[in-house]
């Protein structure tokens, strides 16, 4: 029995078997297969964001008006107090003295006027008979006025004495908190000074932050058919990433550019409640936090995937599905976005489908298999992080 035909069939099979993976390797393959979602308006609030600081409205230097001795200090640093509190007490006695002194005097100069009357009064009865003087008149004259201005002098000392006294108790001019005491009880203190204490108004508080020339123009240019600062709201951001509770409203843009940093200063007034079971609040003043400035009424934007965005030295821009199942670059103008989400001002319409998945296998002029996938939902009315 001849083995060489089985040999030659067993080898034309393994070169077969060999052919075939080969084959299957270097076939033709069909379209990248991508996501798509349609882009379409949706609500979007839109967020502007900027670094501030917090601001008390009011801000009293407590100071002494009188030189005494600092007698008492009625108040706990760090409490809050209400217009009219006494907060420091300073030694009376001395003043106390000095006023009995000018009512004294006062008593006084007013008796010397009550004289000097007389001696006028007097001195014209004469005028009409023989023994008086015209000379004499005048002289009486002369010295009742003379009283009469020491006796407003004397009730303007009188004035000026209780005055100093009541400067010897010192109150609050404003609602507030209070900080520590700079002098100790035994003090001398008076005008020259420095401040016994500072009290910062609590509620409302402001929140003051620069923006940029560019900024400030896009704002405007943004909010000017909505009713101006009117249509803005702003929310504040604390350094532990909450955000305050309470939005606030701008309540004043200032009239000059700083010229060393270029920008406008803005300030908004939040109200500063007392926290929830607490005794404080939560902002205070020189606090440093993150604002944001939004539109009071959400408006229709077009909304994508962040991830359908992509950068190059042109741009921003996407790929989307053209009637032709083509891929086909657009470039876009991005609004606020956050990062799961991106705000199309520019470079799309409604309906387009924009490829946001499988989009690294995809090349301009390309067909594709395009497949739905669910669309993104608006960006949230509160701001969850960074400028986007």
């Amino acid at each position: 029995m001849s083995f060489r035909p089985l040999s030659r069939m067993v080898a034309v099979a393994l070169a077969l078997g060999l052919a075939s993976p080969a084959l299957a390797q270097f076939g033709p393959q069909g379209p990248p297969a991508v996501g798509v979602v349609t882009a379409e308006q949706r609500p979007v609030t839109e967020s502007v964001e900027f670094v501030g600081r917090v601001e008390a409205v009011d801000r009293v230097e407590l100071r002494a008006r009188v030189t005494g001795f600092l007698q008492e200090r009625v108040f706990t640093e760090g409490q809050e107090v209400a217009v009219g509190d006494v907060l420091f007490r300073m030694e009376r006695a001395p003043f106390e003295a000095e006023l009995a002194r000018q009512r004294a005097n006062l008593a006084a100069a007013e008796a010397t006027l009550v004289n000097a009357r007389i001696v006028l009064e007097r001195g014209r009865d004469l005028l009409r008979t023989p023994a008086g003087t015209q000379a004499r008149v005048d002289d009486a004259t002369a010295n009742e006025r003379s009283a009469a201005a020491q006796v407003a002098a004397a009730r303007a000392n009188v004035r000026v004495a209780e005055i100093n006294l009541a400067y010897t108790e010192i109150t609050a001019p404003i609602a507030g908190k209070i900080g520590r005491s700079t002098f100790a009880v035994g003090n001398t203190v008076g005008p020259t000074s420095e401040a016994l204490a500072t009290i910062v108004s609590q509620d409302p508080m402001r929140i003051a932050f620069p923006v940029s020339q560019r900024q400030g123009l896009e704002l405007r240019d943004r909010y000017q058919d909505r009713g101006g600062v009117a249509a803005l709201v702003v929310r504040v951001r604390l350094s532990d990433g909450r955000i305050y509770g309470t939005q606030g409203r701008v309540d004043f843009i200032d009239n000059q550019i700083d010229r060393s940093t270029d920008t406008i200063l803005i300030r908004a007034s939040v109200a500063n409640p007392v926290r929830p079971g607490a005794s404080d609040r939560e902002l205070i003043d020189g606090q440093f936090v993150t604002v944001f400035v939004e539109g009071v009424e959400p408006v229709l934007a077009i909304v994508i995937p962040r991830a359908a965005v992509l950068q190059d030295q042109g741009g921003s821009y996407v790929f989307i599905v053209d009637a032709e199942k083509k891929a086909q670059r657009r470039n876009i103008k991005l609004g606020r976005s956050t990062p799961e989400t991106a705000v199309v001002e520019d470079g799309l319409a409604v309906g387009d489908m924009v490829i946001s998945e499988g989009i690294q296998r995809v090349r301009p002029g390309q067909v594709v298999n395009a497949a739905p996938v669910a669309a993104p939902a608006a960006p949230a009315a509160r701001p969850a992080g960074g400028r986007g």
